[in-house]
């Protein structure tokens, strides 16, 4: 009985790392996709496997909560996957799909987009190894690098469903340039929110009921395909809207509070840095 028991939770430890290595099979199967002269059609399923990639990345932190098997590897090996899957496989999508035409240029811009989501990655690995709070963080520093591969998959489908054709020359430029912040953003200082201290309420359940709403009626107006698009892009701009709002929280507390202002820095200074938790944001 104590051998089965054994068994048993080797078996618990190896199922959320079943989910990491899932979701790597995704950015290698998209890659593959992108390989070559890949037509369109190649391009849009490539940005679903790396959806789903998203989709198993945001389940292995959970699966390793609820079965109490959370280790160092699983951290190290989720940070390799997310590297593979939402650093390389998207750059390589979007530079087949939009910035071929640029040349080095493309290729050094989707270079970047993939070494600042390293370094991302990276600078979060420290951080949470000096860090003492547990697993009820509730902001990530900088953009997720799942969340920066969300805005440019999601991009991606919405054209192939919308128009089902190669990208006309006049978005390569815009394709660079949103590329370009989107890497910015990872390795910033921005804050932006995991949503693990939500619990069940009428407020949350009023919040998700508009929020579905909102994607129901983007759907019926437009095209079902936009409603990935509006959620990535409103989590995006939610993390620059706190940001700011704490930026000018932190103005006011020293320009009216100059007495006080360094201790209500102090405090407000170690709310934010202290708030971290593993790369898994759903």
């Amino acid at each position: 009985m104590v051998h089965f028991g054994m068994r048993l939770r080797q078996l618990m430890f190896v199922l959320p790392n079943l989910f990491t290595v899932t979701s790597i099979f995704c950015g290698f199967y998209a890659m593959i996709l992108c390989a070559g002269s890949a037509r369109p059609e190649q391009l849009y399923q490539a940005a679903l496997a790396i959806f789903f990639a998203i989709f198993f990345d945001g389940f292995d932190g959970r699966v390793a909560r609820l079965t109490k098997t959370q280790s160092q590897f699983g951290v190290e090996l989720d940070s390799l996957a997310d590297v593979i899957s939402f650093g390389v496989a998207p750059a390589i999508l979007v530079y087949k799909w939009a910035l071929s035409p640029l040349g080095l240029g493309g290729i050094l811009i989707c270079f970047a987009y993939t070494a600042c989501g390293a370094l991302r990655l990276a600078r979060f690995n420290v951080i949470a190894r000096r860090s003492a709070h547990g697993g009820g963080a509730r902001f990530f520093v900088g953009l997720p690098i799942p969340l920066a591969a969300g805005v440019l998959i999601s991009v991606v489908i919405a054209h192939h469903s919308t128009q089902g054709e190669p990208l006309g020359s006049w978005a390569h430029l815009p394709v660079a340039v949103g590329l370009g912040l989107l890497s910015l953003l990872m390795v910033s200082n921005f804050r932006y929110r995991t949503f693990k201290d939500i619990h069940p309420s009428t407020a949350t359940l009023i919040a998700f009921g508009m929020i579905c709403a909102a994607g129901m009626l983007i759907a019926k107006l437009s095209h079902p395909a936009y409603v990935l698009v509006a959620y990535f892009s409103l989590y995006l701009l939610l993390g620059l809207f706190e940001s700011a709002i704490a930026a000018a929280r932190r103005l006011l507390v020293d320009r009216f509070s100059p007495a006080g202002g360094d201790h209500n820095r102090v405090g407000i200074e170690s709310e934010e840095s202290g708030e971290i938790e593993q790369e898994d944001f759903l």
